[in-house]
Order: C-alpha cells, then sequence, then structure tokens
C-alpha cells in the first residue's frame, strides 16, 4: 500500500467499520512505518482496490493492525489471501507468534480467523468507540 492507495482504501474504511474507521492521519502514520515496522498491503482486482490489510512487527511478536474487504467481495477468498500474506510477512520478519483483535459482534471474522488457527485468549471490554468489546486471539507461527 501506498499514499496513492489512500483514497480507495480510507473509502473501503469507511464502509467497512462506519462507527471506529481509522483515519486517513492514522493510516499515513502507518504508512509512514514502512518497512521498519510495518506492512501494508492492498488487493486489486480490474484496477480496483477491493481490500487491504496491515502488519505491524516488533522483535518476535506480530500484530494484524487491519484486514477490510469491499462487501461485495467478502466471502470470495481475498480476505483469507490478505491475511495468509500477512501471516507470511511476519514469519520473513522472524515474528514466532502473531496476535489480532476482532470485535465480538463480528463472527463471520472471527471464524475466519478460527479457520487459520487463531485462539481466543481473552477479551478487551469495551475496546470499541461504541462500547463493544474485543476478541484477543493469537496464533503461533511455524518456520
Amino acid at each position: 500500500m501506498t499514499e496513492a492507495d489512500l483514497p480507495a482504501v480510507m473509502a473501503i474504511e469507511r464502509a467497512t467499520f462506519p462507527l471506529d474507521a481509522w483515519s486517513e492521519g492514522m493510516l499515513r502514520g502507518e504508512l509512514a512505518d514502512q518497512p521498519r515496522t510495518r506492512h501494508y498491503v492492498v488487493a486489486v482486482e480490474d484496477e480496483q482496490i477491493i481490500g487491504y490489510a496491515g502488519l505491524a512487527v516488533a522483535a518476535d511478536q506480530a500484530d494484524v493492525q487491519t484486514i477490510a474487504v469491499l462487501a461485495e467481495r467478502q466471502s470470495k477468498g481475498t480476505g483469507s489471501a490478505l491475511l495468509t500474506e500477512l501471516l507470511a510477512e511476519a514469519r520473513r520478519r522472524g515474528a514466532v507468534e502473531i496476535f489480532l483483535e476482532v470485535r465480538s459482534d463480528n463472527p463471520r471474522a472471527r471464524s475466519v480467523y478460527e479457520r487459520f488457527g487463531f485462539e481466543e485468549i481473552g477479551v478487551r471490554r469495551r475496546y470499541y468507540d461504541d462500547g463493544t468489546d474485543a476478541i484477543m486471539m493469537k496464533r503461533k507461527l511455524d518456520g
């Protein structure tokens, strides 16, 4: 992902996360840390950005920062492809485990993460701006 991708990414961000979308400034800050501690990618189909994902890595731990796919492109493998790329990058950077938070009211995303081997490790009460809890998940990374 580059700054040139931000208009399309922000449109997806606002549509996907209407209650707690990141600001453009937050995303610019994330991109500014590429490649040092961040890795952001976009999924493109027919020359249109249809999804994006971001990863943070420090020492041997990684965090999925965000994943979003256009609503009409969900359930077609894009999110799984993005997550696969984040897992691969975390391994390339030497991470041995990867963490994420998912909204407790998003069972669809949670089932994708479980399919990828993530396990629930806790709950962050009222984590999101609208008061929704976050389910914390973790997965060990193989070599």
